[in-house]
């Protein structure tokens, strides 16, 4: 979005100092964003919270890694990503493999986030592609006319110039520091990196792991229990896919619809972690 992070924000007029910031007051978003709070407030507060919190989190884990897999045309039931083993044979195996790689990489990449969000995702991609790509290829954007295997994501594809610019902007802008509320900058961040496709692959993959890490670095989720990833499968990736295609508009139509779906994901994700929640309070799981 090239109103986003095209480039540095420019001095004057204040109210140009933040855009990030400015997203907010987009029509739904404040709507979006007062109701994701709720909903998080909610589950943090379930009483099991205080007592299994840690199997919370791992459950909420392999959910969400599960459902961004899902998203990436690795469909597999929680069962079957529960019991199987064999994540390094090429394909699907490899895709859900990448997918909870990632969930657990990103937990220990916060501090390094607030200093250099780039590094952030080039550790990412390297964590997802591991030995899946050409070593020349991992963990940095793509050059020239390298190709980009994301068949699920069909926008028009920025030129290798495009995706470093845009991609200096965003980091810019994420280290100038944010008014924004975390599902704003997570949602930036996220339309962002599937907008752009920086990497030869599982740039969804990535995109969804840097969405959970603003979510949980901001503070809004910070024991990682509301997986925006389940909700995002939930949905559907036609849903997905359209609200992608607003945020990459540029309109700020198609952009406060794009927050709005991102915090109807990170809702779903309260509601999936509520169930875990009810279901350890019975004794059923």
């Amino acid at each position: 979005m090239a109103g986003i992070s095209g480039g540095t924000p420019p001095e004057p007029p204040k109210a140009s100092a933040d855009p990030l910031a400015a997203l907010a007051t987009l029509p739904g978003v404040t709507d979006a964003v007062d109701s994701v709070r709720k909903a998080v407030d909610r589950v943090y507060g379930h009483r099991i919270m205080r007592r299994r919190s840690t199997e919370i989190t791992a459950e909420a884990a392999l959910r969400g890694a599960r459902a961004s897999a899902a998203l990436s045309g690795a469909d597999w039931a929680l069962e079957e990503v529960r019991r199987r083993t064999d994540f390094g044979v090429p394909g699907e195996p490899w895709t859900v493999g990448a997918a909870l790689r990632l969930t657990a990489e990103a937990g220990q990449l916060l501090s390094v986030w607030r200093q250099s969000p780039l590094r952030v995702l080039a550790r990412l991609h390297l964590v997802a592609a591991g030995g899946g790509a050409a070593d020349e290829t991992v963990g940095r954007p793509r050059l020239g006319a390298e190709p980009v295997d994301e068949p699920l994501v069909e926008l028009a594809l920025p030129d290798a110039d495009e995706v470093a610019g845009r991609l200096d902007g965003l980091a810019r802008l994420l280290l100038a520091g944010t008014e924004a509320p975390a599902l704003v900058t997570a949602a930036v961040v996220h339309g962002e990196l599937l907008a752009l496709r920086p990497f030869g692959s599982y740039n969804g993959l990535v995109a969804r792991a840097a969405q959970r890490v603003v979510l949980v670095g901001s503070g809004l989720d910070l024991k990682a229990i509301c997986s925006a990833e389940v909700g995002h499968a939930e949905q559907g990736s036609a849903a997905y896919a359209a609200a992608l295609q607003g945020y990459a508009s540029g309109t700020p139509e198609g952009v406060a619809e794009w927050i709005a779906h991102c915090g109807r994901a990170v809702e779903l994700g309260v509601r999936e972690s509520t169930a875990v929640c009810e279901a350890l309070q019975r004794g059923a799981a």
